[in-house]
């Protein structure tokens, strides 16, 4: 495998390229994709059998049920972000080792269903907040520790927009080369 069809398998949309001046537009078109993330995602692996689901979605990567937890994982963590940033100044998160929680227990045996129910749960609370948000909300900020660089929330709105759309296209793309779909 060559190194172009590596990085086309690790980042099958894109990395995150956020716009210079985020819009309305951009905010409600990113909510609307954290909005309909839960249901696409569990319409995509909900029918999987347990030998599909152990499946990595590229060489030396997750397997799908891996990254369905992760999904879960990752957006928790997301959402307690956004409401450090809400009710804190400028808050310095906590990062997490996201490679040693994927070697976790439930991230290698669990059902996806509980992480699919926590994702339905997690986004229906985070997109009720973010429709709330002024643009002052908007500009809050929380600090990353490893970067030192100031996120502002509409900034991570797209983040966790682009998170959902890069591994839901993991998700699908494997399913599609294998023609599981």
């Amino acid at each position: 495998m060559t190194n172009l069809e590596l990085q086309n398998l690790k980042y099958p949309i894109g990395e995150f390229d956020c716009p210079n001046n985020i819009s309305d537009n951009h905010i409600e078109s990113w909510i609307s994709i954290l909005e309909h993330f839960p249901n696409r995602l569990e319409n995509l692996v909900t029918d999987l059998t347990n030998a599909q689901l152990e499946t990595p979605y590229r060489p030396e990567g997750w397997t799908i049920r891996q990254v369905v937890h992760h999904l879960s994982d990752s957006h928790h963590h997301s959402y307690t972000r956004f409401k450090w940033a809400l009710t804190e100044d400028k808050p310095v998160i906590k990062a997490y080792y996201e490679d040693r929680w994927a070697e976790l227990t439930d991230s290698r045996l669990a059902s996806v269903e509980m992480s699919l129910l926590h994702l339905r749960a997690i986004h229906a609370k985070l997109v009720y907040i973010l429709k709330t948000l002024s643009e002052s909300d908007l500009n809050r900020c929380f600090i990353h520790p490893e970067t030192k660089n100031e996120v502002p929330l509409k900034k991570n709105i797209g983040i966790y927009a682009w998170h959902s759309n890069h591994h839901y296209a993991h998700i699908e793309n494997l399913l599609k080369r294998n023609n599981w779909l």
